[in-house]
């Protein structure tokens, strides 16, 4: 059971959330200002238990994609891009840290330039509080974590409690 300020806390945050998604604008992670346009890097996240090798940003946080998005086409956006910011870029052309096996591109859509990564649009979740987690992955099994390789995606599902704690495209 929540104690009384814990469920205070919980509260505010849920109306912040629902305050956020009236507006329908997106809290997206830019990379203006930065000065890097390093924006995709490599490094480790605990998924499903096991570090694995993921693309994150400069901050060292997970990203992920949406198995519902085709090519150049990003379909979380207004109160879903409110769970997962879209990857931005103000200007120029998204770089590594690292050689990748996929190319890194910008589809100007909704969200404004979205970074992708071999045609996936890239997004953060803010479920993930540190660098190294993986909170996001297989959330609503349409959410899965950016490996180089991009295959992460095959196979993975949505555990029961965590089906609950994402949005999907319908928002």
């Amino acid at each position: 059971m929540r104690t009384p300020l814990a469920r205070g806390i919980w509260l505010a945050g849920v109306a912040a959330l629902v305050a956020g998604c009236g507006t329908g604008s997106v809290k997206a992670v830019s990379t203006s200002g930065t000065g890097s346009t390093e924006v995709v890097h490599v490094g480790s996240a605990t998924v499903d238990g096991t570090t694995e090798q993921v693309l994150t940003n400069a901050q060292g946080f997970t990203l992920y994609h949406l198995t519902a998005d085709s090519p150049s086409d990003p379909t979380c956006t207004g109160a879903c891009a409110m769970t997962w910011p879209p990857v931005l870029l103000s200007s120029g052309q998204p770089t590594a840290s690292a050689t990748l096996p996929q190319g890194l591109t910008v589809v100007d859509g909704a969200n404004g330039r979205q970074v992708e990564y071999g045609g996936h649009p890239l997004y953060h979740y803010s479920g993930d509080s540190a660098p190294g987690q993986a909170n996001g992955e297989g959330l609503l099994g349409e959410w899965f974590v950016v490996t180089p390789d991009l295959s992460s995606a095959a196979g993975a599902t949505a555990t029961p409690s965590s089906a609950s704690s994402g949005y999907g495209t319908g928002y």
